[in-house]
């Protein structure tokens, strides 16, 4: 058992920044072994299962959040969450995102909109508490006003890969939350799955809601839409939907609902929806 869970969680001792060079990156990818391939049941490559890292080209192209615990003393396990961001720039010039091996993005890339990726995003048990996913939406409020990005968009997932246990939330998605035609990505054909799987009138939105993955409900609670079509990864062993979420919607609610739960203003992330908020308007 990790030090982490052998005390309660003190969020006054976490901080969020990116990581600074390869020692970091590396102990990001040890944690998303630890979630994705020890408790999700992800199928590591020889070479992973051999590291115990979730290793990934696009790391070393991208930015990588890391989420530290400073009060636990051992550095090798002082992170205990992560998340990637790979800017547009970046990935031009690397050559593609890492969602286009699942989807056509074509219309993201037309739109005129900055393009962040997110993905690769997984905490340790003992920290998946509101508190902290509040924390760590601010320091992503804050990154995507920084780089004045427009739209931010990643895959998340169903854990399993029988599409049959998941007709219900794949239906609810298309029909209320299907992304406007103009930024629809779109799965590629070869791996479609329909996810117009049941009518509309015969789903109960609210109970379907609830039962959503909480990285599916977080994104759609923050104003994202879905793309068409959903993607069976066999290596993670998931269901994958492409999310779309404007960013002047991630500020605008993130502070909107950490102020009506703190009543507390924050200066520096509502300065960053004002700013944000003029760039859509000009």
């Amino acid at each position: 058992m990790s030090t982490s869970s052998e005390k309660p969680i003190n969020l006054e001792t976490v901080t969020f920044r990116l990581a600074q060079n390869q020692d970091e990156i590396e102990a990001a990818q040890r944690l998303r072994y630890r979630v994705f391939y020890e408790e999700l049941d992800a199928i590591p490559s020889p070479e992973m299962k051999k590291l115990r890292r979730d290793i990934n080209e696009f790391d070393e192209a991208a930015d990588i959040l890391i989420v530290i615990d400073n009060s636990i003393e051992n550095p090798d396990e002082q992170i205990v969450g992560t998340y990637r961001f790979l800017r547009q720039e970046i990935a031009d010039k690397y050559g593609h995102f890492y969602t286009s091996d699942e989807y056509d993005i074509t219309a993201l890339q037309k739109s005129g909109e900055k393009l962040l990726e997110v993905g690769r995003s997984c905490v340790l048990e003992p920290y998946r508490t509101r508190a902290l996913i509040q924390k760590m939406w601010g320091f992503i409020a804050d990154y995507v006003a920084e780089h004045q990005i427009g739209l931010m968009f990643g895959c998340a997932s169903f854990p399993g890969t029988d599409v049959s246990t998941i007709e219900k939330e794949l239906s609810y998605l298309y029909h209320y939350h299907l992304a406007e035609e103009a930024l629809r990505p779109v799965v590629l054909p070869q791996h479609r799955i329909d996810m117009n799987l049941i009518p509309k009138e015969e789903l109960d939105a609210k109970r379907i809601f609830a039962k959503l993955p909480p990285l599916v409900k977080g994104y759609l609670r923050l104003g994202a839409s879905i793309g068409d079509g959903a993607f069976i990864d066999r290596q993670w062993n998931s269901v994958d939907v492409c999310i779309v979420m404007p960013t002047l919607q991630v500020t605008e609610r993130y502070v909107k609902h950490y102020q009506r739960e703190t009543d507390k203003v924050i200066p520096k992330t509502q300065a960053i929806s004002e700013k944000l908020a003029a760039q859509s308007r000009s």
